[in-house]
């Protein structure tokens, strides 16, 4: 049977099969990645404005960084660092444990507690700290003595406030209150982002709640606390500053004094305490990383890997993706 005109294909014009393809080197049939040219735009807009800042910051003669030099490790300014690491320290411990105990009385059965514990942080999220120091400070107009003894009836033991009063304890009272009414709206919300169903197969084996809440409860709530409370600290101790309102002399305090004693090393002081400020908060944000990688264990199929771990990989990779090229 005859085929009609045009119908027949030759061999030549035959669509070439997979085998008659030429085979291309792995180096050709890598995927090219999106070219994304606004970003290339805008990181260089971008490390030009951090040269231009660095290139002023070095050039600048008005931050005078021979006078920083003198300054930044002058016993004065250490004795105010120390101050300053005392008084974050002691606050930020006695402000979460009074955040601990005012989350749980904010989550108790009893109505009692629940009202207290609001009522205080309501209270003191409301007052500036600045005020809460001040009020501190003048106590002693309010009360002049402080007693120990029956509610209502005959005091056993009296303390003269005003000794008792001193730069230290009111800076550290001041901030572990206002720490405290922070920290335990940090505390309840890292307790209520814990499973229900932990708490109720902690119930179900029997176990006394305070058992569940040290040993199950709090250390799971632990990874939400964290990050949420390491900002309160760095907040603590940049809030450090404002003790100088009550004649504590911290690391700010001392260069406010210095630098009226030297009003022409004004801002190579600031830039003395601004340093200082910017090392203490890293060295927390540092603790910060390693606490939360501890407590991920649980949480997560393979811990984040730290700074060292991650500069590792990348030589590797920079090293084999150079070995690939010389090869190619």
């Amino acid at each position: 049977m005859s085929e009609p005109p045009g119908a027949a294909v030759s061999l030549a014009e035959a669509p070439p099969t997979p085998t008659d393809i030429p085979s291309e080197p792995p180096a050709a049939q890598r995927v090219q990645p999106l070219r994304r040219p606004g970003r290339w735009i805008v990181t260089a807009v971008v490390l030009v404005l951090v040269a231009q800042i660095l290139h002023g910051l070095v050039t600048n003669p008005f931050y005078q960084w021979d006078r920083f030099r003198y300054w930044f490790l002058r016993p004065t300014v250490l004795d105010g660092l120390l101050v300053t690491l005392e008084v974050a320290a002691l606050s930020a411990v006695l402000g979460l444990l009074g955040g601990i105990l005012l989350a749980v009385g904010r989550l108790s059965g009893s109505p009692v507690l629940r009202a207290v514990s609001w009522t205080y942080t309501w209270l003191f999220r409301s007052v500036p700290l600045i005020v809460v120091l001040i009020f501190l400070y003048n106590f002693s107009a309010l009360y002049k003595t402080l007693s120990l003894g029956v509610p209502f009836g005959p005091a056993f033991v009296t303390f003269d406030e005003s000794k008792l009063a001193t730069d230290m304890t009111i800076a550290v009272i001041g901030l572990t209150l206002n720490e405290a009414a922070y920290a335990a709206e940090v505390v309840r919300g890292g307790i209520l982002s814990v499973d229900q169903g932990q708490h109720e197969a902690a119930a179900a084996l029997g176990l006394p709640k305070g058992y569940q809440f040290r040993r199950i409860v709090f250390p799971q709530a632990l990874r939400s606390i964290t990050p949420n409370y390491v900002n309160q600290l760095i907040g603590l101790i940049k809030s450090t500053s404002l003790v100088f309102y009550v004649s504590l002399l911290d690391i700010f305090g001392t260069v406010q004094s210095m630098s009226s004693t030297y009003p022409g090393d004004v801002v190579p002081l600031l830039m003395v305490a601004t340093v200082w400020y910017l090392i203490l908060t890293s060295a927390v944000s540092v603790v910060q990383f390693y606490v939360e990688r501890y407590h991920a264990r649980g949480a997560t199929r393979t811990l984040p890997p730290t700074p060292l771990q991650k500069a590792r990989a990348g030589l590797a990779s920079l090293r084999d993706r150079l070995r690939r090229e010389a090869a190619v």
